[in-house]
């Protein structure tokens, strides 16, 4: 992309996103390769993809029930599915699905409301549950108000707190530093998602960028996820590659979503697990977990 392009913005952290997912070239691997297979386990249960629902709300707009004709058709996928805003009611009737459904909340001012909601979400079968830390704060340097409701960032402690509370494994959402990858460890999360939410901030590092270091920070010790940007199986290759155990996919599946409602969100799910079958077969990656970092290449170093 040239800077004369009339749609350059150099300042836009989802372009920067996809420019740096489009920098990323890979090596093929072809003697001794195999069949393989794609399946995830995760919490004790396993999925037919590594590819999950992004952690979406609100999606009557885009068709009618949209947060639950997204769930059906994740579970029709075997995936995970992720609910994020939404009133009780909501949660409620996702999980009626039966799709295995990991329930984000807001870093509510209320306290005692985020209890109320983890509480809800683990009467509802959630598989899991968690908080985008990144929503704590306006562009303008306040608290953030979202819908009405005011957010405000959480401390350690609190989290900890939070993630006592419950028997289910707690995620924290919108980790993208080192720092806040050590202190969701001692926090005793069970899971983050590395992500800039969709351009939350302007020049965010590309979650790519930082997942190798993040990756080291965690050391295993926990699921990494990444959102933001994922657009094709190739893509979750790549962030599959650099140290992720999951990736979600959100803007991807709302044109899907519009058309077909619960069967065009599967089919887009089986497309794009089938292009990262292909990936890997062209790869020597038997498996989601033997996908080796070494296959990237970075072509800004090499051309």
């Amino acid at each position: 992309m040239k800077n004369s392009d009339m749609n350059y913005r150099p300042w836009d952290s989802n372009q920067i996103t996809r420019e740096y997912f489009d920098s990323l070239l890979l090596e093929m691997r072809h003697i001794d390769g195999l069949i393989p297979s794609t399946k995830l386990e995760l919490y004790g249960e396993e999925f037919d993809t590594p590819i999950m629902m992004a952690a979406l709300s609100h999606l009557d707009n885009v068709r009618e029930n949209g947060m639950v004709e997204m769930a059906r058709g994740a579970k029709a996928a075997n995936a995970v599915n992720w609910a994020g805003m939404g009133d009780e009611d909501e949660i409620a009737a996702i999980t009626s699905t039966g799709a295995r459904t990991i329930n984000i909340i807001k870093p509510y001012a209320d306290h005692n409301y985020i209890l109320k909601r983890i509480e809800h979400a683990e009467n509802c079968g959630v598989m899991a549950v968690g908080m985008d830390v990144d929503h704590s704060f306006g562009s303008n340097g306040k608290y953030d108000i979202v819908l009405g409701e005011e957010m405000e960032p959480k401390s350690l402690s609190q989290l900890k707190e939070y993630i006592q509370s419950t028997k289910l494994p707690f995620i924290i959402k919108g980790v993208l530093s080192e720092q806040d990858a050590y202190k969701a460890l001692e926090a005793g999360a069970k899971g983050i998602v590395v992500s800039h939410h969709h351009g939350i901030m302007d020049y965010a590092v590309p979650p790519l960028l930082i997942l190798p270091k993040i990756a080291k920070v965690i050391d295993g010790q926990i699921p990494i996820f990444v959102d933001c940007g994922v657009m094709s199986g190739m893509d979750v290759f790549k962030a599959l590659a650099l140290g992720a155990d999951a990736v979600s996919a959100g803007r991807v599946i709302m044109d899907p979503l519009k058309k077909n409602g619960s069967e065009g969100v599967k089919n887009q799910i089986i497309k794009m697990t089938e292009e990262l079958a292909g990936v890997m077969a062209r790869t020597c990656s038997k498996d989601i977990n033997h996908i080796d970092s070494s296959l990237i290449w970075h072509k800004k170093k090499w051309f």
